[in-house]
């Protein structure tokens, strides 16, 4: 399955509405957190997810909160779309308390079970192999539910990556593979570092059912991961999206990009994955006061949340020695 599907007949002006007001969530919350990164805010790194919100959106607009997602270093909209409180993230992102994990995780390690976000991961692919560990828990414990890996193109380089392909397929595994293929292996175009085939044959060589689309419209996100995701739930093993996109800015929000044709830059920002959607709305008959009103909505949401982060009390030195794992102890 190669082909680009069209917009399905029942994608009304409220799904698409509402899959902008996430996308529109995720691109908000990642233009804050750079600016706090910079002004001194936050410690460590931000992967800003900005210019792929669409693959995010439109794939977790098809799961419950029985489904699980892993994620990868640049992680922050996956979060989102799964639910995550945006005010959540950005205390954890600012190292206080009351975030996803109390401050101790940061930008790369947000996690919240009850929602089934299993957790961004800073080692690639190491967020697939997690995912087909749960995808294998599902089916020995009789569970209903599917698990999404997402990772980036240069994951495709990585041996673990073709270990987790190989054991999903091998015990027909609940999980969506999807590959966020943006181009750029840190500072490096992907296909440089690359030898032999593509990724979609490469996944293909292992039996798994593949579609390839333009993830910078989460029309056609959507359709693509609602059908793959149909046939992932009703037990036929796993499935491969490949989904092209761009990141706007650099590997890390203090990443300058120059290694990067400033007109390959400006020439991607025209294909804006909400600006497609607000003209497809547009089209539909809804107002630009409607769209201006959603804008407004989630750059508030956004701005709310760093106010909460900014005045949380930074944690407890003690909870350095809580959520610690020690097995073994009897006590």
């Amino acid at each position: 399955m190669r082909n680009q599907p069209m917009v399905s007949a029942d994608q009304t002006t409220d799904t698409v509405l509402k899959m902008l007001l996430t996308m529109r969530l995720i691109r908000d919350f990642e233009e804050a957190a750079g600016k706090a990164l910079q002004d001194g805010h936050v410690r460590g790194s931000v992967h800003q997810y900005t210019g792929q919100e669409a693959i995010a959106t439109g794939v977790c607009h098809h799961l419950h909160q029985h489904d699980f997602v892993s994620s990868h270093h640049r992680g922050h909209g996956h979060a989102i779309a799964k639910g995550v409180s945006v005010a959540k993230m950005m205390r954890e992102l600012f190292g206080r308390q009351g975030g996803t994990s109390n401050g101790k995780g940061g930008s790369m390690h947000i996690a919240d079970f009850s929602l089934g976000m299993l957790g961004a991961n800073g080692v690639v692919p190491d967020g697939v192999t997690i995912a087909v560990g749960a995808a294998q828990a599902l089916k020995m414990q009789g569970r209903p539910g599917v698990v999404v890996a997402f990772f980036g193109d240069g994951a495709m380089n990585r041996g673990p990556l073709f270990e987790a392909f190989n054991w999903a397929k091998l015990f027909d595994l609940p999980v969506l593979f999807v590959c966020e293929d943006n181009g750029y292996s840190v500072t490096l175009q992907t296909r440089s570092v690359t030898a032999g085939p593509p990724a979609i044959e490469r996944v293909q060589a292992f039996g798994i059912p593949t579609m390839s689309i333009n993830g910078n419209n989460v029309q056609t996100v959507e359709k693509a991961a609602g059908e793959l995701i149909e046939r992932v739930r009703a037990g036929s093993g796993p499935c491969f999206l490949h989904a092209t996109t761009y990141r706007w800015y650099g590997h890390l929000a203090h990443d300058k990009g120059l290694y990067r044709n400033p007109a390959e830059v400006a020439q991607a920002r025209k294909d804006d994955c909400l600006l497609h959607a607000e003209n497809w709305l547009q089209s539909q008959g809804v107002s630009a006061h409607h769209l201006s009103q959603l804008r407004d909505e989630s750059l508030a949401q956004v701005a709310a949340a760093v106010t909460e982060a900014l005045d949380s009390p930074w944690p407890d030195p003690a909870s350095a020695f809580t959520d610690v794992q020690d097995l073994g102890n009897s006590a």
